[in-house]
């Protein structure tokens, strides 16, 4: 891709990034106008409008502590699935291969439904013991499932992957065992493992902002790597990439990062899944354009699938139910449309 049509692009991406952030910070029960959302944010965020602001009373906090922090975490979790699902990809040389393919999800899934059925109580840095059980847990499952596979130094891929679906149907099994025993908490863990972003705050985003920085900043650092890495391990070994710690480094700062997320949001599938495949589509299969883009577009996503799924009814439902009616429909289109190009 040309510098013009990549500067393009980017400039597009951006505009449409902070265009539905405003969008979704507006869109919600409360009177409040897109004029005076707009108001809002540009006062608390660079002390304009003071007046205007002063004048709204309780708006300004329903904008700036309840609607725009949960519109901004959705776009950080879906970029950063969409991140994270584009790195695995490259690794696992598998388009189907998504960011829980190492048991993060039901790891996560198994550490919030120890909380709830058990009433942990208390928090740590601000997060209830939920969450905090879901990061742990989800963290120990990555490196649980990476010793299973690994021999001697190394962990073959397919080893991995095996050992990641094998751990995720244990737990899995665990969890719905104890859904069975606990029914009062079910409807709890449930919906937790179907992802939601209701009544998020600055806290959880504040909480997240460290490792998606930190992740992504470590991740882009490897682009030319995975470029090279998706020719073949014996062809990155001749250009002098050390594979082997290249993919211990990027397991690590992916699960870390992934685990930081799903312990705010739980799990939400698709979105990690598709959006690589529909940028690549775009901007090629060169992660230094790839990975930026899939983090954009998966931001977005996430965050129009959020407002519709506490929209679209009388009362919230679950956004990976959303995500999942959307993805799943347009994954089998992508398919097809990819067979016919074969035939």
């Amino acid at each position: 891709m040309d510098k013009k049509k990549l500067t393009a692009y980017l400039v597009t991406s951006l505009i449409v990034s902070v265009a539905v952030l405003v969008g979704c910070t507006f869109f919600g029960t409360a009177d409040i106008t897109f004029t005076q959302t707009c108001q809002i944010l540009l006062n608390k965020m660079f002390g304009l409008f003071s007046e205007e602001v002063a004048a709204l009373g309780s708006k300004g906090t329903i904008v700036w502590l309840l609607r725009f922090p949960r519109a901004l975490l959705a776009f950080l979790v879906g970029g950063t699935l969409s991140l994270c699902g584009g790195v695995y990809q490259a690794i696992f040389k598998n388009p189907m291969a998504d960011p829980y393919v190492l048991g993060i999800s039901s790891g996560a899934a198994f550490g919030a439904t120890i909380g709830m059925v058990f009433n942990v109580s208390g928090s740590f840095l601000g997060q209830n013991m939920t969450s905090v059980l879901a990061f742990l847990f989800a963290t120990v499952t990555v490196f649980f499932v990476y010793n299973i596979a690994k021999v001697g130094r190394s962990a073959h891929i397919t080893s991995l992957l095996l050992s990641g679906t094998a751990v995720s149907q244990f737990l899995t099994a665990i969890i719905s065992f104890l859904m069975l025993i606990y029914t009062t908490d079910m409807k709890k863990i449930y919906s937790w493992t179907l992802g939601s972003f209701s009544a998020k705050s600055w806290s959880h985003v504040i909480l997240v902002i460290p490792y998606i920085i930190i992740g992504s900043i470590i991740i882009f650092t490897y682009c030319r790597d995975l470029d090279i890495i998706m020719l073949g391990d014996d062809t990155a070994i001749r250009y002098g990439v050390n594979t082997e710690k290249t993919k211990k480094t990027l397991f690590l700062v992916t699960a870390l990062t992934m685990s930081a997320c799903v312990s705010v949001s739980g799990i939400i599938g698709f979105v990690g899944l598709i959006s690589p495949h529909i940028v690549r589509l775009f901007t090629g299969p060169k992660h230094k354009v790839l990975l930026p883009f899939s983090f954009l577009f998966g931001g977005v996503v996430m965050c129009v699938c959020d407002t519709i799924a506490r929209s679209i009814l009388g009362s919230e439902i679950p956004v990976g139910i959303v995500t999942a009616i959307i993805g799943a429909p347009f994954f089998i289109y992508l398919l097809r449309a990819k067979k016919t190009e074969v035939m």
